[in-house]
C-alpha cells in the first residue's frame, strides 16, 4: 500500500471537499496519507466539516487567495499586485512544505490545485510522482472549447493553472461529462469528486429555493430581489460572521453560515439551486437531480467558464445576476440529467485508483515548464536562489 501527501488549495469549499473524498476512496482502498496541508490566506480556521473527515495530521501555511476588496466582483490586477508583494512570505511556505515531505516520505503527492505545490515542485523537484487534481485542468485539454472572448482573462487563468501543475506526473481533470484522455498534456478526465454524503442522499422536492453564495457581498442582490418577490422561500447559505449561524432577513428569507451537512439536507429537499458556478455545489445538485442557475461573480473568470460548461451539460441556465423570476420560469422546462451524471460519477474510484497506483508502479515522463524558458527563469529571479 501507498503514501500519499496531499496539498489543498483552502479557498472556498470545492477542493476541501475534493480532498475529503479522495481520502476516503484512497483509505478505503488500504492506503495512507500521512499529511494534509491546506494552504490559506492570513490562517483563516479550517472548516469543522473538513477537519471532522480527515484522519490526518493537518497544517496550514500561506497562500495566495482572491483580492475583492469593498466590492462584489474579483479585483484581478489587485489579486496580482497583492500576491507579488507576498513573494517572500510564499517562499516560506515553498520551504515548509518540502520539510513536510521530507519527514513524512510520500509515495505521491496529490495537488488539489495549489501554487504553492506547483513552485515546490519545480524548484525542489522532488523525486516523487506529483498528481494535480482539479476540474481547471479540463481548461488545458486540446478539446476543450471555452469562451470566445476574455483572452487576457483565460491567459492569467491558464497561466495559474500551469503554475499549480509544473513539474506534475498527471493532471486529473475533473469534469461534467466524459472526454478522452489528452495524451500531449498528460491530463486524465475524471468524474467528480462527491462525498459519500451527497451519494447518500434521498432528493425530494419542497417549495423552496436554495442559494449558496462564495461572497457575502453579493447577498445584496438576493436581498433586493426577495424584497419584491416575499412569497418565495428562499433559504442562502454564506460566510459572514458578523451574523448569526442563522439570520432571518425577512419573512421567507433565511441566510445561513456556511455548514456542509445543513447544507447538503437543505438541497435535498429544495426544488432548486442559485449559485455562483462553483464546481462542486453544481456537482452536487446535478448528482441530486436539482435544477440550477449559475450565476458567476462579476470578473471570476473560471466561473463564467463554469457556467457555460455546466448549460452544455444541460446542469440549467446561467444568468449575470441574481433573478429568480427567470430561474422560476425555467424551471417547467428543465431536464432532468442525473441518470447519466450518476453513471459517469459512479466511475470516480475506479479511475483515480487506477491512475494513482499506476504512477508509483513506473516512471512516467514528467510535464513541465523547460528549465531554459524566459517563464522559469523569471519566477527564480522572483522567488530567490534559495528555492
Amino acid at each position: 500500500m501507498s503514501k500519499y501527501l496531499f496539498v489543498v488549495q483552502g479557498e472556498g469549499r470545492g477542493h476541501l471537499t475534493q480532498a475529503i473524498s479522495l481520502f476516503e476512496i484512497l483509505t478505503a482502498a488500504g492506503h495512507e496519507v500521512v499529511s494534509v496541508m491546506v494552504g490559506m490566506e492570513d490562517n483563516r480556521n479550517l472548516p469543522t466539516f473538513f477537519t471532522d473527515k480527515i484522519n490526518a495530521p493537518i497544517n496550514t501555511f500561506a497562500a495566495p487567495s482572491l483580492v475583492y476588496g469593498q466590492t462584489k466582483a474579483v479585483k484581478v490586477w489587485d489579486t496580482i499586485k497583492t500576491h507579488l508583494l507576498k513573494l517572500s512570505k510564499y517562499r516560506k511556505s515553498v520551504q515548509y512544505l518540502a520539510e513536510e515531505v521530507n519527514t513524512h516520505r510520500p509515495d505521491v503527492i496529490v495537488n488539489f490545485y495549489d501554487i504553492i505545490c506547483g513552485l515546490y515542485a519545480q524548484f525542489h523537484r522532488p523525486n516523487i510522482p506529483v498528481v494535480c487534481v482539479g476540474h481547471q485542468y479540463l481548461l488545458l485539454h486540446n478539446q476543450f472549447v471555452s469562451l470566445p472572448d476574455k483572452k487576457i482573462d483565460r491567459f492569467l487563468l491558464n497561466l495559474n493553472t500551469h503554475l499549480t501543475s509544473l513539474n506534475s506526473t498527471k493532471k486529473l481533470a475533473l469534469s461534467f461529462v466524459e472526454m478522452p484522455e489528452d495524451n500531449a498534456n498528460h491530463i486524465v478526465v475524471t468524474p467528480p469528486l462527491l462525498r459519500e454524503e451527497v451519494k447518500a442522499l434521498k432528493p425530494t422536492t419542497r417549495p423552496y429555493f436554495l442559494a449558496y453564495i462564495t461572497h457575502h457581498k453579493l447577498a445584496e442582490d438576493i436581498i433586493n430581489w426577495h424584497a419584491e418577490h416575499r412569497n418565495v422561500e428562499v433559504h442562502c447559505f454564506w460566510n459572514n460572521r458578523e451574523f448569526a449561524n442563522e439570520w432571518q432577513c425577512h419573512e421567507n428569507l433565511t441566510f445561513h453560515q456556511v455548514n456542509a451537512d445543513k447544507f447538503l439536507n437543505m438541497m435535498q429537499n429544495c426544488a432548486g439551486l442559485v449559485c455562483t458556478a462553483g464546481f462542486e455545489s453544481v456537482c452536487e445538485a446535478m448528482y441530486l437531480g436539482k435544477p440550477i442557475m449559475m450565476v458567476p461573480v462579476p470578473n471570476h473568470i473560471e466561473q463564467q467558464i463554469n457556467a457555460l460548461d455546466g448549460e452544455r451539460a444541460g446542469a440549467g441556465i446561467a444568468d449575470t445576476t441574481f433573478n429568480f423570476s427567470r430561474f422560476i420560469e425555467y424551471l417547467p422546462q428543465h431536464k432532468s440529467i442525473s441518470e447519466t451524471f450518476q453513471a459517469w460519477q459512479a466511475q470516480t474510484a475506479s479511475i483515480f485508483l487506477h491512475t494513482l497506483e499506476e504512477v508509483t508502479k513506473k516512471e512516467i515522463e514528467i510535464y513541465t515548464f523547460r528549465r531554459t524558458t524566459q517563464l522559469a527563469r523569471y519566477f527564480r529571479r522572483s522567488l530567490g536562489s534559495s528555492l
